[in-house]
């Protein structure tokens, strides 16, 4: 029998704590969907949440003054196109200007559509591999002297398809390859002072594109916890390599319902 779809019963379920209290934490991306759930979490967990965002500013600044509420004085925005890479610096030097240290960033920001084989432009390849892999790995060098002093983390936020291609998707597939990769690769220049490890997620939240309900039954079919996931997933894996993971380093966890084991 198949599947029903899954809808979880809330996405901000994560009890708060102050086990990142006095740190102060970078989220690209941080405005929307997966991004704003990881903000939401690592700000009830006590961190204060540099908030980047591109187009979505509004949405960003929304989640400052709910953040604000709660505790004043704990937030920041800054917008900026992550594919201009003379802002990059800047976005770090955010961080410490605001609250005089960085201890974890989050490269959560991505661009995700398709790209058929015999159709990819320059510019879809420029675009796809700048926000994915070119814009991690410059704020990955701006912050590290910085993340060093801190002796902080820095996490990636990838896709199990980086390790399994998606079809239709070969230069997002190609990027987030890059990405993990990359990951591994910082883990070894940034250790001992910095972790560095990454988070795939499987099906967790839709595109913001249209998508037929029968592929997404189909998805869920596919995926052995017979479900998709929900933002708060992936938000409890970053709290995790934030605080209770001080001997991890270099690795990437799927989060995905089983979805990468059952192809």
């Amino acid at each position: 029998m198949a599947a029903r779809l899954y809808t979880p019963a809330t996405t901000s379920g994560i009890e708060p704590s102050q086990r990142l209290s006095g740190r102060t934490a970078l989220v690209t991306g941080g405005a929307r969907r997966v991004g704003a759930a990881i903000v939401r979490a690592l700000h009830g967990a006590g961190a204060n949440v540099v908030i980047h965002c591109h187009r979505s500013l509004a949405a960003a600044h929304a989640l400052a003054a709910e953040l604000e509420s709660a505790r004043p004085e704990s937030t920041a925005v800054f917008a900026c196109d992550l594919l201009d890479t003379d802002a990059l610096p800047a976005l770090i030097g955010e961080a410490h200007r605001r609250f005089a240290a960085l201890h974890l960033l989050v490269n959560n920001a991505s661009s995700f559509y398709p790209t058929p084989l015999g159709a990819i432009t320059l510019a879809q390849w420029d675009d796809l591999t700048g926000t994915n892999l070119r814009a991690p790995l410059l704020l990955a060098q701006a912050a590290a002297p910085e993340l060093r002093r801190t002796q902080g983390a820095l996490l990636n936020i990838v896709d199990i398809h980086g390790q399994r291609p998606l079809r239709d998707h070969v230069v997002y597939s190609v990027a987030k390859a890059g990405l993990i990769m990359l990951t591994r690769a910082l883990a070894r220049e940034l250790a001992p002072e910095v972790r560095v490890n990454a988070i795939a997620p499987g099906p967790v939240l839709w595109p913001d594109a249209p998508m037929p309900d029968q592929r997404k039954q189909q998805i869920i079919d596919k995926t052995p916890l017979r479900r998709h996931g929900a933002p708060d997933d992936i938000a409890r894996a970053v709290l995790f390599f934030a605080s209770d993971a001080p001997y991890v380093t270099g690795q990437i966890l799927a989060v995905d319902g089983g979805r990468s084991i059952a192809w």
